[in-house]
């Protein structure tokens, strides 16, 4: 066998059952541990061995430590006298010879924004402009004078376009705080356009969550959405205004969607109506609600919507004003981690009427919210009028301005008349008073009913038909009222009314035991 080693010399040769035989074996061994040998191989032994040679340790490649940024200096004054402009802080980077420079940007730049500039002030990019009026350029003697021209690559070089002339010239860059585009809300820094965060730092990138937090994530929040799905009203031969949901105060990215002839109407926590109330339709567009700006969208396939960026600073209660069964009404918002959630929709149906025809005054009564006017059309074109409001009343009940002395029914003949014709007699209690327009309206808990003819909830309204306080009823008083229900013929109408005479007394455990005795004088109906 032909055998390696680390120096020259003979290898010890014998038989395989001799001493050359173990010699050649603590060879071998000797080879694989102290030499390195890759393989060898003994024809006694006939396969051959291989010994890996372990890997030199790799040498750790020097790297230079990076410098550690010092603190941010103070801002510095705003580059603009009015509107808006941009201030400016830097920081330095503290390294020794040795090291890398920092990561990171030196300097900083936040917005800031001053009182508006007077009426007819220059706009800050024409000002950059109107400095190269009447001066040479091109290498001409020609005189021009320049207006900023929008239409170039590059919005933040100072563009100007030559007045009567088709051809533009840029003249650098436009100063620090210039905004980038006509309406737009990005300013020029430095030649670059940067977008300011929610932060105030431009380029920061910070962007507020769902519900408001700048920077935060959306575990901050709770998202609810959830599809409402009333009864069908002529089922029970509702039509009028349903409770949907209540919005809570903090609520953020609001959006509500009906698809249906339906309306949706919104009311405030102290209920006065900002949509679509007292069966009056308001035009689509902008309204300000509980601290932040709504736009109501109605198109003309009957679609509806409701959209508010949030967060509000009261509860909205979303409702709707039926017209036909509903198909459901899909509405989500974002709450606070930790916010109560609203239950889900109320569907005990408030009767809300107060028909008016079409082109009548609206009630006499404060403005609850300013209705906004419709965009001015052009000539020749139409405009989309929204669609009418329920016909007037027809019959319901005396005028205002015609108040004379209430004529209360007492008595037990009239106690039974009343019952007996009456489709719904109850014990409640008023809550509030509110006249609309030459009615008024009451909300009362129906504490006891005795008589109800037709579905009854625990909050109803009750109307009355003159504004005279005829039945004299008191807030926070409790009463045994008997009233009807009044439909008009379009059955867009159907409310709880009682009469200028009809039943009102003060409940009285004295009252209670005299109308139970009551509903046994009344007739039976007939079998058929």
């Amino acid at each position: 066998m032909a055998g390696w080693g680390c120096r020259d010399g003979p290898v010890p040769r014998g038989g395989p059952h001799g001493t050359g035989h173990r010699w050649r074996l603590l060879l071998l061994a000797w080879l694989s541990l102290g030499c390195g040998i890759g393989t060898a191989q003994d024809p006694a032994l006939g396969t051959p061995v291989w010994v890996p040679e372990p890997p030199a340790p790799a040498r750790p490649r020097w790297q230079p430590a990076r410098g550690a940024w010092g603190p941010w200096g103070p801002w510095s004054s705003c580059s603009s006298s009015c509107g808006d402009g941009v201030a400016l802080r830097t920081r330095r980077c503290l390294r020794s010879t040795e090291e890398d420079l920092c990561t990171g940007e030196p300097r900083q730049y936040r917005l800031c924004q001053l009182q508006g500039c007077p009426g007819g002030s220059v706009p800050f990019r024409a000002m950059q402009c109107s400095l190269y009026n009447n001066k040479p350029v091109l290498g001409t003697p020609a005189r021009y004078r320049w207006v900023p021209f929008h239409g170039a690559p590059n919005v933040c070089d100072l563009n100007c376009l030559a007045e009567g002339h088709n051809f533009y010239y840029t003249f650098g860059r436009v100063l620090d705080g210039t905004r980038c585009g006509p309406g737009s809300p990005d300013l020029c820094v430095g030649g670059r356009c940067l977008s300011v965060g929610c932060d105030g730092i431009l380029g920061s990138g910070a962007r507020p969550d769902a519900c408001g937090q700048c920077g935060g994530g959306h575990d901050t929040c709770l998202f609810v959405h959830r599809l409402f799905q009333g009864a069908d009203p002529s089922s029970a031969g509702y039509f009028g205004y349903m409770n949907v949901t209540k919005i809570p105060a903090g609520a953020t990215q609001i959006k509500v969607t009906d698809k249906s002839r339906n309306y949706l109407a919104l009311m405030t926590s102290d209920g006065r109506y900002v949509l679509n109330g007292d069966w009056s339709i308001a035009w689509p567009g902008p309204y300000e609600v509980a601290g932040t700006r709504l736009q109501y969208s109605r198109a003309p396939d009957g679609t509806e919507s409701l959209e508010a960026p949030g967060p509000t600073d009261e509860d909205l209660h979303v409702m709707v004003l039926l017209q036909e069964p509903n198909p459901g009404i899909e509405y989500e918002f974002w709450l606070p981690r930790g916010h109560p959630q609203p239950s889900r929709g109320d569907a005990s149906p408030l009767r809300q009427p107060q028909p008016r025809g079409a082109g009548s005054p609206p009630p006499q009564e404060l403005p609850v919210t300013p209705v906004p006017v419709p965009p001015s059309q052009p000539k020749g074109s139409a405009a989309e009028l929204p669609p009418r409001s329920p016909p007037g009343r027809s019959g319901v009940g005396a005028a205002a301005g015609r108040c004379g002395r209430c004529r209360p029914a007492k008595g037990r003949s009239q106690r039974v008349r009343h019952f007996c014709q009456s489709d719904f007699v109850f014990q409640g209690r008023i809550l509030a008073r509110r006249f609309v327009g030459q009615e008024t309206r009451y909300e009362v808990e129906v504490k006891t009913p005795y008589r109800r003819r037709f579905p009854l909830v625990a909050r109803e309204y009750l109307w009355v038909p003159n504004t005279c306080g005829c039945p004299p009823l008191r807030e926070g008083g409790e009463y045994l009222l008997m009233a009807r229900r009044h439909v008009n013929y379009e059955r867009t109408l159907n409310r709880i009314l009682l009469q200028d005479d009809g039943y009102a007394r003060p409940w009285t455990p004295r009252e209670d035991r005299l109308v139970r005795e009551a509903a046994r004088h009344c007739p039976q109906p007939r079998p058929p």
